[in-house]
Order: C-alpha cells, then sequence, then structure tokens
C-alpha cells in the first residue's frame, strides 16, 4: 500500500518529469561524480531527480541536498517575477506530501528527511514569497551579497529620510504619525518592488543590490511600526 501511495504522490510532484526507475547505474562521464544511491534499496538514483527526490524502485524519500535550488524545488522559474498562487499551491501540496505524520510507519531516517525537507520547503517558500528575500536569493546566486556594516551604496538624501522617521517612531504620544509612517512604508516598498524587478529585467545586479539595501531600511522600519503597535 505504501509503494502504491509513494508512486501516486511522486507522479503528483513530478508530473512528466518523473524519471524511470532502473536497476543498473548509469556509466559515469569522465570527471563526473558517481550517481548518488538509495540509501534503502542501494540501486543508482536517477539525474537529474524531481525534488523532493523518492527512491523510483522502492519509493523511499532520499534526503535533501545540500543546497537545493529554491526556486528549482518550488516549482518558479529562477525569476524575481514569479506566479505567487503557483507558489502557494506547490507549498500547500508539498507542505502535505512531506508531513511526517505519512511516515510516522516508515524507518526512522525517512522520518528524519520528512521533517528535514518539511524545514526546507517553510525556508523556501519564505524566501519566494518576500520580495526582499527573494531579491536577495536571486543575488546569492548571481555571486552578489550586500555588503554588511556599511552605507556606501546609499544617497545621503535617502538615509537622512531614514533618520527622520526613525526620529518621528521615537517620539511619544504619536499614534497618528505612525499610521502616516505606516502608508508611506507600504507606498515605497511598492514602487522598491517595481523598481527591482525592471533592474533584474536588465540584469543590472548592482542596481538590483542598491534597490535591494533600500528594500531592508523599510522593512526594518515597517518592524519598529509593529513594535510600537503591539507592544509587548
Amino acid at each position: 500500500m505504501w509503494v502504491v501511495w509513494r508512486g501516486q504522490l511522486c507522479r503528483a510532484l513530478w508530473g512528466s518529469r518523473a524519471p524511470a526507475a532502473s536497476s543498473r547505474p548509469r556509466s559515469a562521464e569522465a570527471g563526473s561524480l558517481p550517481a548518488p544511491r538509495c540509501w534503502s534499496c542501494g540501486i543508482a538514483l536517477p539525474t537529474p531527480g524531481g525534488l523532493p527526490r523518492f527512491c523510483p524502485a522502492c519509493q523511499a524519500l532520499q534526503p535533501p541536498e545540500s543546497q537545493p535550488d529554491l526556486f528549482r524545488l518550488m516549482d518558479c522559474d529562477r525569476s524575481f517575477n514569479i506566479n505567487v498562487q503557483q507558489l502557494q499551491q506547490r507549498f500547500r501540496s508539498l507542505q502535505r506530501s512531506l508531513h511526517p505524520d505519512y511516515f510516522s510507519q516508515r524507518p526512522q531516517k525517512e522520518r528524519d528527511f520528512s521533517e528535514q525537507h518539511s524545514s526546507l520547503v517553510n525556508r523556501a517558500y519564505q524566501t519566494l514569497l518576500s520580495p526582499l528575500r527573494r531579491g536577495l536569493y536571486l543575488l546569492e546566486l548571481n555571486g552578489v551579497e550586500l555588503a554588511k556594516g556599511t552605507d556606501s551604496d546609499i544617497d545621503v538624501e535617502f538615509l537622512k529620510e531614514i533618520m527622520e522617521i526613525n526620529e518621528t517612531l521615537a517620539e511619544p504620544n504619536n499614534e497618528a504619525k505612525i499610521e502616516e509612517i505606516e502608508s508611506f512604508i507600504e507606498v515605497k516598498r511598492e514602487e522598491l518592488t517595481k523598481d527591482v524587478s525592471k533592474a533584474f529585467e536588465r540584469d543590472d545586479l548592482q542596481e538590483a543590490k542598491k534597490l535591494l539595501a533600500k528594500m531592508k531600511y523599510f522593512e526594518n522600519l515597517e518592524d519598529k511600526v509593529k513594535s510600537k503597535k503591539n507592544p509587548s
């Protein structure tokens, strides 16, 4: 029964991309790493395989990759502009299929893999859902990172604007001003999101980097606004 259910799940997750089962390892190309093997039955796993990967022979869940492509995992194009509805559908599908309850009668190793995959799917979803985190991840994939502890790429006028907002947030009895700041932050985030999208479309990674740095400032401001409105 388990094998039948896992087979149906593999087809649902992989669709037409599902690899065919093979009992013989593929011959490794010169200089390439040997094909990974199923931890449960030992057969060579097809490459590339679906994500998450199940053994095509025994249907055992395999461990997650050490550095998975989050776009590929969530079945999204590697782009700043993604289909959010498609992302959400993929997330719900993976959540159901990888839930630890489905693996309660499986070996401990497979239960551990299920928890690791579930954690990875949650991280991938949160990363790709947020325009800021999605943009930063795209930069990371292209070997570009935001400089930490420096504002060298941010113009002075922008920093002054952020400083003034911080000073306003620090004032007592400023509920009306907080509402104004919250609306202002939302407008600026929408503007920056559009500008970041255009920068990635032009493949201008340095411009995208500068814009994402500004988005990060506004995300920090948003956290401060939430803290002011909902003090612990």
